[in-house]
């Protein structure tokens, strides 16, 4: 059995591998640390709550989900690895984007109508942080998956 470094070395000095649950913990850890202190040197105590919550949880979730799908048991789709880098990050940051952006809307306006929760102020922050942070997160797992992954002619 070839081990892991075995088989960088095989692709070259500068092969990496795509390893999902680090890009899930630099996904959640990233926006959250720069979003909490931001909020903290700011005076924002609700964007320090929210870098732990709906921003870093959303970027982790959304990393796993696409990182996932990408890789696939480690058998790319065709087009994923044929498409140029640039456009399959924008493509798949977008997608992740308004189905975030839904689930924000929806989740603000259904969750004080409908369950015992109350309307909150982190309610409304969810049409925001959802879809920014899925976007950045797709973008970002994309781009290097791709990054990672050899390409194929079409």
């Amino acid at each position: 059995m070839m081990s892991r470094t075995d088989r960088a070395t095989r692709r070259g000095p500068d092969a990496r591998l795509f390893t999902l649950w680090t890009e899930v913990a630099v996904a959640y850890l990233a926006p959250a640390l720069t979003a909490g202190l931001g909020g903290f040197f700011s005076g924002q105590p609700e964007l320090t709550k929210a870098a732990c919550t709906s921003i870093g949880a959303t970027s982790a979730v959304v990393a796993f989900i696409v990182g996932a799908w990408l890789h696939r048991r480690g058998r790319p789709r065709r087009w994923t690895t044929s498409a140029p880098r640039p456009l399959l990050a924008i493509g798949l940051g977008i997608v992740a984007a308004g189905i975030a952006g839904l689930t924000g809307v929806l989740a603000s306006d259904w969750l004080p109508s409908h369950t015992s929760v109350p309307d909150a102020w982190w309610l409304e922050r969810l049409r925001f942080d959802l879809p920014l942070s899925a976007a950045l997160a797709a973008a970002i797992v994309t781009w290097r998956w791709r990054g990672m992954t050899p390409r194929q002619q079409a």
